[in-house]
């Protein structure tokens, strides 16, 4: 006869680890979108039961936002950490579209951006998470302009460029390439890409 666990109050939810049932939410709500993720799929996917899912998370659109944060958190500490040997603005911009296209290809192409697709379901959806996804967006154009202000004032990047035209161009082309990525491009053909919109500096 098993032994009954009396350290564990009756109906508790064992204990996970946060950080890693999120990181396996993203990667749903990354491949196939906000509608297209169910509770069943999620459930599966971060090794809770569905009880677990709504005590921890409230629903659904709970563990959207919260595996959101986990994805910007994540994504942004990887990108500064690349970002932290640059000693010239132009080399930062490089370095962040060398980053998109390094994700932009092969299985973590093909699993898509989280951002983009979020902001193609939510749009019209729920307020509060669109301007998450808003807001996402925005301090991703104004990271690339103050490197490209910051490459002006160095001299890497011509000066008589208008910056925040140009930051808002390698935005969209950083966003398009997460979305190309889906498609299966090979890393020569993003590094290409990545390369020519460098030029754009110029």
């Amino acid at each position: 006869m098993n032994q009954i666990d009396k350290t564990r109050p009756a109906g508790r939810p064992r204990e996970f680890d946060r950080d890693e049932v999120l990181d396996a939410a993203l990667s749903v709500f990354s491949e196939h979108g906000y509608e297209a993720t169910s509770i069943s799929l999620l459930s599966e996917a971060m090794g809770l039961t569905a009880g677990s899912l709504y005590k921890a998370f409230g629903d659904k659109r709970g563990v959207f936002l919260a595996a959101f944060e986990r994805y910007r958190q994540v994504r942004g500490a990887l990108l500064e950490a690349r970002l932290a040997g640059c000693r010239t603005g132009r080399q930062a911009v490089e370095e962040i579209l060398r980053y998109y296209a390094d994700w932009s290809h092969g299985e973590d192409g093909r699993r898509g951006c989280m951002v983009v697709g979020s902001a193609n379901d939510l749009a019209n959806l729920d307020q509060e998470a669109a301007d998450r996804v808003a807001r996402a967006v925005r301090e991703n154009e104004e990271r690339i302009l103050t490197h490209i202000r910051a490459g002006q004032a160095d001299g890497s990047v011509r000066a008589d460029l208008d910056a925040e035209s140009l930051a808002r161009t390698l935005l969209c082309l950083t966003l398009g390439m997460r979305v190309v990525g889906r498609t299966g491009p090979d890393r020569d053909a993003m590094a290409a890409t990545a390369a020519i919109a460098l030029k754009l500096l110029d």
